[in-house]
C-alpha cells in the first residue's frame, strides 16, 4: 500500500509521460455519422493507443466532455477533423492522396487476413454508420475489407471492427519497417 506521501500519477500525467516514446503511424480513421456517440469515443481511445493521431468525423462531433469520459481522457491526444458529408471527405482524401480502406460487408470485400496493406501513402480506415454502413460513394472509391467471423454472429460493433483493423495495420506496418531496415542494413 502506498505511503501517505506517495501520490499515484493521474491519467494525464501517465499519458504525457509517454509522449516522447509514443510511436505514430501513417494511418487515420474516418467515422461516418455514428448513431452511438460512445463508438466515436472508443475509436478515439483506440487511435491514441495504437499511434493513430487523427480521426475524421463525417457528421457531428459530440461534446468534448462526453468524448473525454468515453475515450479515457485520450481525446486531447488525437486530432478530430470534421467533414460535412461523405463527398466532402472523399474530396479531402483525394487531395491528401490517402489510401482508403472501408470496413464493410460488401461483395468486393477482401478478408482482412488476405488484404495487402500499401504502406507507400497515408492510409485511412473508414468505418460506417452502425446501421447503414459505409456509403457506396466511399466504398466505391476505396479498398473494402471484412473481418471473417466463424461463430454465430456475423457483424461486429463498428468500434470493435475499427480496433481490429487498426491493430492489424499497425502490426503489419511495424513488421514492414523492421524488414525494410534489415534489407537496408544488409
Amino acid at each position: 500500500m502506498p505511503s501517505a506521501t506517495h501520490r499515484i500519477a493521474t491519467r494525464r500525467e501517465r499519458y504525457n509521460g509517454r509522449l516522447d516514446t509514443a510511436q505514430k503511424f501513417p494511418v487515420s480513421i474516418a467515422t461516418i455519422n455514428f448513431g452511438c456517440d460512445e463508438n466515436l469515443g472508443y475509436i478515439i481511445r483506440a487511435a491514441a493507443c495504437f499511434g493513430c493521431s487523427e480521426v475524421h468525423v463525417i457528421g457531428k462531433i459530440p461534446e468534448r466532455a462526453f468524448l473525454s469520459s468515453v475515450s479515457g481522457s485520450l481525446v486531447d491526444y488525437v486530432n478530430l477533423t470534421q467533414h460535412a458529408s461523405p463527398h466532402d471527405f472523399l474530396v479531402y482524401a483525394k487531395q491528401e492522396n490517402m489510401i482508403l480502406i472501408s470496413a464493410e460487408l460488401h461483395d468486393r470485400a477482401v478478408q482482412l487476413e488476405d488484404y495487402n496493406f500499401d504502406f507507400s501513402s497515408k492510409t485511412c480506415i473508414v468505418l460506417g454508420n452502425e446501421k447503414s454502413g459505409v456509403p457506396e460513394e466511399i466504398a466505391y472509391n476505396s479498398d473494402v475489407v471484412m473481418i471473417p467471423m466463424h461463430g454465430v454472429g456475423a457483424c461486429l460493433n463498428t468500434a470493435q471492427t475499427g480496433n481490429i483493423i487498426l491493430y492489424e495495420y499497425t502490426r503489419r506496418y511495424a513488421n514492414h519497417m523492421r524488414n525494410h531496415e534489415h534489407l537496408c542494413v544488409g
